[in-house]
């Protein structure tokens, strides 16, 4: 109620177009921290004013922003290519020039990549999916009792219980290295046992081996950015149900899958699609990031997997090695970021890189 009060009853209000600024607007503060809104976001003490910036910038995708010091407060209706200057005025000495700059959103730029190319006949990588009869999965399997976690219900209660289960147990840290260890099974135990932690693509090949163990087709997948200097990707599963004959998103770092309207587990090509074309998706209303953040449409896919749903790679086991391969929009003209290395095997067609599990 005091944020409403500080917009709307405090203060002088003014709203001002960047088409043409002869002369900068000024505004007073006496403190460095001050609050913004970027459309109906508020951000509580998110900016710092800094007279040593010059200028001090605020990228925003919003088409409007309030600027909100303790003592003042300005609003700029934003457009693409015209950035918006103003001075803050801090203790009726000190000069704090700052901008307000357009920058696509993470889902305007999901969008223009929107195009695939169906009739791609490039060779991409067969998928191969490990046999629940191999000895490393048949140990997993029994040291974890996966088939008590998976429980007896149908195909898709038992793929959210070994979703739900890989979660709780392993928490998630995107600030370590990937885990060096002989194998899954040794990594899990020790990873359990000593109450470690993984990144998001360790969670995902442990979830990937757990459905492989239990017999369902699985493939880890990375979902990744445009921009190539982005070095944070992320990644999720896909499993292939036999029920609802295709693959479901599956994230064991959120605990998370996503719906339509009709309650529907969807795929990552129907959750990027929808995303797209404006379509209803409903995540999961437990889905979470360690017990400690719930995760909802807006920050889990509008933002965060909107930046990450540009291009996709998918391992895939061949001769022992972590080969893989990599979907492409057309919009693509640049390097994707953590692929120079790996060279993958490109393709433009979404139906070759989803083909169903023979």
């Amino acid at each position: 109620m005091r944020q409403k009060l500080l917009l709307t009853g405090m203060f002088v209000l003014f709203v001002l177009s960047c088409s043409a600024q002869n002369t900068l607007p000024i505004i007073k503060a006496s403190s460095l921290k001050a609050n913004f809104r970027d459309g109906t976001r508020i951000d509580k003490n998110g900016w710092r004013i800094s007279p040593k910036t010059n200028p001090d910038i605020h990228l925003t995708s919003a088409n409007q922003v309030t600027f909100i010091t303790d003592l003042d407060s300005i609003t700029f209706k934003i457009k693409p290519g015209k950035p918006c200057n103003f001075i803050v005025l801090l203790n009726n000495k000190d000069t704090a020039y700052t901008q307000i700059k357009y920058v696509p959103s993470h889902l305007d730029i999901l969008k223009k990549a929107a195009k695939y190319n169906y009739a791609d006949k490039r060779e991409i990588l067969k998928y191969t999916y490990m046999s629940p009869d191999n000895p490393e999965l048949i140990a997993i399997r029994t040291k974890f009792k996966l088939d008590s976690i998976a429980g007896t219900g149908n195909e898709i209660s038992r793929i959210i219980n070994l979703l739900h289960w890989v979660h709780n147990t392993y928490p998630h840290n995107g600030n370590i290295a990937v885990p060096g260890y002989n194998s899954t099974l040794e990594l899990m135990i020790v990873t359990k046992n000593e109450h470690k932690t993984l990144e998001c693509g360790t969670l995902a090949m442990v979830l990937n081996e757990c459905y492989s163990a239990l017999g369902f087709k699985s493939r880890q997948v990375i979902c990744l950015p445009k921009d190539s200097t982005d070095v944070d990707c992320h990644s999720i599963n896909t499993v292939y149900s036999k029920t609802l004959n295709k693959w479901l998103w599956i994230d064991p770092t959120n605990d998370a899958y996503v719906m339509n309207e009709q309650g529907e587990l969807l795929s990552i090509a129907e959750v990027r699609e929808r995303l797209i074309n404006g379509k209803t998706l409903i995540v999961n209303p437990d889905a979470n990031w360690n017990h400690q953040v719930s995760k909802t449409k807006e920050d889990y896919l509008n933002e965060y997997m909107a930046k990450n749903l540009y291009a996709l790679l998918c391992y895939v086991v061949t001769d022992g090695e972590n080969k893989s391969n990599l979907l492409l929009p057309l919009d693509n003209k640049g390097i994707i970021p953590r692929t120079a290395t790996s060279k993958p095997k490109c393709t433009n067609n979404p139906d070759a890189f989803w083909v169903k599990p023979e």
